[in-house]
């Protein structure tokens, strides 16, 4: 079990190349990556969320990459032949305009014309940075997956403890529900002799009306689902991606925990249901920080 929480850092630091890769995560629904990096990397950012893709299924995450490049690297610069040619042309031309002028025309000066030199590009990275940003990449990605790791277990212990709570609180219920209706028996029957003020109670119809009761008020099937998604709960939890499954299942437990208070007529299975869904409630928070 991962956590969808965590931060992993990772770095590269080899012949003049100095690269770091930090990446922080929170929860969400969906894999989003936002990245923040040098502009030459920017050609390279899908495959750094294909990394990603292979280690993470859901979360926010935000990949902050720095570079600083001291290699002693030979500089590169390309004359345009034909753009000096053309600039010493036309100066030659204005002479011929203006005999007048002196032509002044230098090598140096022809040097300085825009697009006459042209540097080498730097608007790429060199396969020496996008296989230093692969290790660091590679680096804060399992960094970031042994803390989720740890995390995970954190939030599988306190899980797996509040499914404890709620299978106690189950049993519980499942404990006063056969009292209930004969609770309901006896208080109908006390009302119906105060009312008639002496005269025999109609056991028969007395009866009857405790066996609609029970019946509108049977919880069985929702106590005996309920014990079944406790057991899948801890099933699933030996899983690794587990997030999803959970979610659904947390919320079947709450459809089956508003089903056993809304079919409650006892003052204690309701405070034992509310107490269910307040347990429950807790185990939903905590499944929308796993993977």
């Amino acid at each position: 079990m991962y956590s969808m929480t965590g931060y992993g850092r990772g770095e590269f630091k080899a012949g003049g190349i100095e690269l770091t890769v930090e990446i922080k995560t929170v929860n969400n629904r969906y894999l989003d990556v936002s990245i923040k990096s040098p502009r030459l990397f920017t050609a390279y950012e899908e495959n750094i969320r294909a990394a990603i893709r292979g280690k993470m299924t859901r979360g926010h995450l935000d990949v902050y990459i720095s570079l600083t490049d001291k290699r002693d690297r030979e500089k590169k610069v390309n004359l345009d032949e034909g753009m000096a040619r053309a600039y010493f042309e036309s100066a030659e031309k204005i002479n011929k305009l203006f005999p007048g002028l002196p032509f002044d025309v230098t090598v140096t000066s022809v040097l300085r014309y825009p697009d006459v030199l042209k540097t080498e590009d730097k608007s790429a990275a060199d396969d020496e940075l996008i296989s230093a940003l692969d290790s660091a990449l590679a680096s804060a990605l399992d960094n970031l997956n042994k803390m989720r790791e740890a995390e995970g277990k954190k939030l599988e212990e306190d899980m797996l403890s509040r499914m404890d709570t709620i299978e106690q609180l189950v049993g519980k219920v499942e404990d006063r529900a056969p009292a209930v209706a004969e609770n309901y028996r006896l208080k109908l029957q006390a009302k119906m002799k105060k009312i008639l003020e002496g005269v025999d109670v109609d056991e028969g119809r007395l009866l009857t009306e405790v066996a609609v009761f029970s019946d509108k008020s049977n919880i069985d099937e929702e106590l005996t689902r309920l014990h079944s998604h406790i057991s899948q709960f801890r099933a699933i939890c030996r899983e690794t991606l587990v997030g999803r499954k959970l979610d659904f299942l947390v919320q079947e437990f709450n459809r089956e925990s508003n089903t056993v208070c809304s079919k409650s007529n006892d003052i204690e299975v309701t405070r034992l249901g509310l107490a269910l869904k307040n347990e429950i409630e807790k185990v939903r928070e905590q499944v929308q920080n796993v993977e």
